[in-house]
């Protein structure tokens, strides 16, 4: 029923994001308040001339897809946007996700980026992790991604490589790092079929959460649907893992 608060999590998905990496939450978000931060954002891409009317003006024309992604991000302002995607029934999963730690949270950021960009492709993406974290120790981070409208697949959603945060030491010596393979892979999604991984995309329909382990790598991608792609995004974690946390989305 629509405006119903989620449950708490299973045991069964705190052993999942503890083992993959990452966990989705489907419908966590009430379709009253996505349509109403929909609806801002799509007035704010009309004032902007950013894109209205199914075609893309000319401020961000010829800018390159993660460029694009920032600019178009930082140029979009929603007022209450944290509070009304943080909400105290997420802040109370990561808490029990973190075994009942308090989790400090930066502000909630527009993930923004136009249609069309062009072919997509796993090649030349930007993985990265936010902390570089031992994989045996406890969950330092969470970062959490809302769909804000529907994401199709190849809609532009952020990337993971599930049990990216376990790999390289389950795999133990011997094979190629996942991040030296990202760097010199000619066929990036062929190597990572053959290494075994999963790359998940965090495609969806509006009102989904994904929590991602912040040791896991990620990245942009490229929107090449019909469709602005429409996510916000937020972290949590804990105060000895602030300073190791990077500025990249």
């Amino acid at each position: 029923m629509p405006g119903m608060q989620p449950p708490a999590l299973h045991p069964a998905q705190h052993t999942f994001l503890d083992e993959q990496g990452y966990l989705r939450l489907p419908g966590f978000l009430s379709r009253v308040t996505v349509l109403r931060i929909r609806q801002q954002i799509v007035e704010e891409l009309k004032r902007l001339k950013v894109w209205a009317g199914g075609s893309r003006s000319s401020p961000l024309a010829g800018i390159p897809p993660f460029q694009q992604i920032a600019r178009l991000s930082g140029l979009v302002k929603i007022p209450d946007l944290h509070d009304a995607l943080v909400t105290p029934e997420l802040r109370g999963i990561v808490s029990a996700l973190a075994s009942g730690t308090r989790m400090g949270s930066q502000e909630t950021q527009l993930l923004l980026s136009l249609p069309h960009q062009r072919d997509w492709t796993l090649d030349g993406l930007n993985w990265h992790v936010d902390i570089a974290a031992d994989p045996l120790s406890r969950l330092p981070g969470l970062q959490v991604f809302f769909l804000i409208d529907d994401v199709a697949p190849h809609g532009g959603s952020t990337l993971a490589l599930a049990a990216s945060h376990r790999h390289d030491l389950q795999r133990g010596a011997g094979h190629l790092p996942l991040r030296a393979l990202l760097r010199t892979s000619s066929d990036v999604e062929g190597d990572l079929r053959r290494a075994g991984v999963t790359v998940v995309e965090m495609s969806g329909r509006a009102g989904d959460v994904y929590l991602m382990d912040m040791r896991v790598l990620h990245t942009p991608s490229i929107n090449a649907s019909r469709s602005v792609r429409m996510m916000a995004t937020t972290r949590f974690f804990r105060e000895e893992a602030a300073r190791a946390v990077t500025p990249r989305g």
